[in-house]
């Protein structure tokens, strides 16, 4: 699987001209802050959560707008959680929207995946929609200029930081779906959770 998917996206990309994670650690992050964790929160709160999530996946997208409001207001505003957004996309539209998502400033990157995720249905999955030419429409209104979405897409290095995360992330945790959360980097779960299971899981570790 890992294998097939890295194919995939890497051989697919220079016919789209598609270019939290870093494949070297704290040294990539260093060196392009493009590749800085984007969280949310207080990284002293006591329960850390990370969400590995595809921008095509349906469930995170359901996950986004229906459970994460309630976590964000009770349980990141609080003190109580520091959430760490993680790629893990799942096909080459997915990581084009990444790579977009991490190009932009960090205090617009919470809002654009956001908005991704809840209009999911019109730009990657409507009928006769070229989900590229949608995404470029929402980067415009993010604030990106159509050079530097050209240039993202077209940015190698990007796309392959992304790509070793998620390889990082199958081959130290065996992930291999979206959504998947991980608390305290211990406890590990691989499906869509109701906010009455997850905050169930920080309480258990509060």
């Amino acid at each position: 699987m890992l294998i097939t998917r890295r194919t995939l996206l890497a051989s697919a990309a220079p016919a789209l001209l598609l270019g939290a994670g870093m494949a070297s650690g704290a040294r990539a992050q260093a060196a392009d802050p493009r590749l800085a964790i984007r969280a949310l929160g207080n990284p002293s709160a006591k329960v850390h959560v990370e969400e590995w999530f595809s921008l095509t996946c349906t469930h995170c997208a359901r996950f986004s707008e229906e459970v994460f409001p309630e976590v964000r207001s009770k349980l990141i505003d609080t003190g109580k959680v520091y959430y760490i957004f993680r790629d893990f996309p799942l096909d080459q539209v997915a990581l084009s929207a990444a790579m977009i998502a991490r190009s932009l400033p960090g205090d617009r990157y919470e809002a654009f995946v956001l908005a991704l995720l809840a209009s999911q249905d019109r730009w990657a999955f409507g009928k006769d929609v070229n989900p590229q030419d949608e995404l470029r429409k929402m980067a415009a209104l993010a604030g990106m200029s159509a050079d530097l979405f050209q240039q993202t897409l077209a940015d190698d290095k990007l796309r392959h930081a992304i790509m070793d995360e998620e390889d990082r992330a199958q081959a130290q945790y065996k992930i291999d779906g979206t959504p998947t959360f991980r608390f305290n980097d211990k406890e590990q779960v691989s499906q869509e959770l109701t906010y009455e299971q997850f905050a169930q899981k920080v309480e258990s570790l509060s």
